[in-house]
């Protein structure tokens, strides 16, 4: 009875979906979902819209529109949201939970084993191969962000500004973020037809047969606009966050490595504008540069890890909280608290967007005031991306004895990953397999010889 939702006919409404077959769907996604928040959001309106007819093309894209506003990753938030929809706050919480948890088991485990045993040499050449890949990788992110978001010579210009101000001037990410911020709110009123979100989901929209959330269903109950409820809800999720890290404070002293985990990761947290790849200068910033949990060559690791790994790209964020908890110790429990806490703290505020803020946002969503400081901060985000590319090649195309000396393999690899990527649209986790099998097999033959 609970599959009948996926076998009517294409013009027969689908039965009332289960919550207990919303958590099968959910566990499932957070195992499949490879490729990052493109591939993620494309499986999600493949099984949800066309296949499931769980909610409308129309509702999926109202969805994806709202969440691609709020900081934080937004494949993440789109499965919340339709939780949400589907289940009222439970749904949401079962949804977003096991979009994230597979991934976080599983990197766990890779952290461990590239602590443990990262020196072995099958290993190590693996991990000379990815690392080349991911300034491709990188490459092609500020590729397709700018595609999108670099529409007209004034976002291309913030763009520019934004690549000299942190990888020449060294202004801080979220100094970056708020000169934007202003920059875009001032061209939205001066300059609004150069800082809209241009449909870039219209025209899209087709029908697949009725759904049960369909375009004329009516908003249900719990997702009406209440001021009680959405400050109750955020009431909730601040008291969840400042309690969570009181605890932490309290077992650890505030000074301690895990109780300065949450506190950085909740900042990071309401700086991902632009997916992953934008904070990950101001991650970098905060955890090599400032607290050294780890170093330059691990964050490259961590990242090479996220992109082999289902789940939101942010999960790097376990990487990173995991060397920080192993730190002097080489603790894999301290591993894994650092990991969870990072976690937790990264994702608790997407939840509350979207438990609380839905409503409100929705309202809004095509208010130029609202929508024109955020276009701005998109377009700052390609030049930080491609900063980020910039500072991973400098560290991957030079070998550590002569910085002046190249790296000619690293270098074709890097090429040969991008031509794969770009030119011909290959997935990023066979191109990882591919260089990483191409690495060890040249290490272990230049060995043989």
């Amino acid at each position: 009875m609970e599959n009948s939702s996926i076998t009517l006919p294409a013009a027969g409404k689908p039965a009332p979906v289960s919550l207990a077959e919303a958590f099968r769907y959910w566990l499932k996604l957070g195992f499949i979902s490879f490729g990052g928040p493109a591939g993620q959001i494309a499986l999600m309106h493949q099984e949800l819209v066309e296949k499931r007819r769980w909610i409308s093309e129309h509702r999926f894209l109202h969805a994806l529109n709202y969440c691609m506003l709020l900081p934080g990753p937004e494949a993440t938030q789109l499965a919340i949201y339709i939780g949400w929809l589907l289940h009222r706050t439970r749904g949401g919480i079962v949804a977003g939970v096991l979009f994230v948890l597979p991934s976080l088991a599983i990197l766990i485990g890779l952290t461990w084993v590239y602590l443990a045993f990262g020196t072995l040499p099958v290993i190590a050449g693996v991990l000379y191969g990815i690392k080349p890949a991911v300034v491709a990788i990188v490459l092609a992110a500020a590729s397709r962000i700018g595609s999108r978001s670099l529409k007209n010579l004034w976002l291309i210009g913030i763009a520019l500004l934004a690549f000299v101000a942190i990888a020449v001037v060294d202004i801080p990410f979220p100094a970056i973020v708020l000169a934007a911020g202003v920059a875009g709110a001032a061209g939205g009123r001066w300059l609004p037809q150069h800082f809209r979100i241009g449909g870039a989901h219209a025209g899209k929209e087709k029908s697949y047969g009725a759904a049960l959330i369909d375009d004329d269903t009516p908003t249900p109950a719990h997702a009406v606009f209440s001021w009680l409820r959405v400050t109750r809800v955020a009431v909730i999720g601040v008291a969840l966050g400042a309690g969570a890290w009181l605890t932490l404070a309290w077992l650890t002293g505030a000074s301690g490595t895990l109780a300065q985990i949450g506190w950085f990761f909740t900042k990071a947290a309401m700086l991902t504008f632009g997916g992953a790849y934008a904070v990950l200068p101001y991650v970098y910033q905060g955890a090599v540069d400032h607290f050294h949990w780890l170093s330059a060559p691990q964050m490259i690791d961590g990242l090479a890890l996220g992109e082999t790994t289902p789940g939101p790209l942010i999960m790097i964020v376990a990487f990173v909280g995991f060397v920080g908890g192993w730190g002097n110790i080489a603790s894999a429990a301290a591993g894994a608290a650092g990991a969870c806490v990072a976690t937790f703290f990264t994702f608790l505020p997407s939840f509350v967007f979207i438990l609380a803020g839905g409503p409100i946002v929705e309202a809004t969503r095509d208010d130029i005031r609202l929508t024109a400081p955020l276009t701005a901060i998109s377009a700052a985000v390609v030049g930080v991306i491609v900063s980020l590319a910039v500072f991973f090649a400098q560290h991957v195309f030079h070998t550590e004895r002569a910085l002046a000396a190249w790296d000619w393999l690293a270098v074709a690899i890097t090429l040969g990953a991008g031509v794969a990527l770009v030119g011909y649209k290959v997935g990023t986790v066979k191109v990882l397999l591919c260089c990483a099998a191409a690495a060890v097999v040249v290490s272990y033959s230049t060995t043989w010889i």
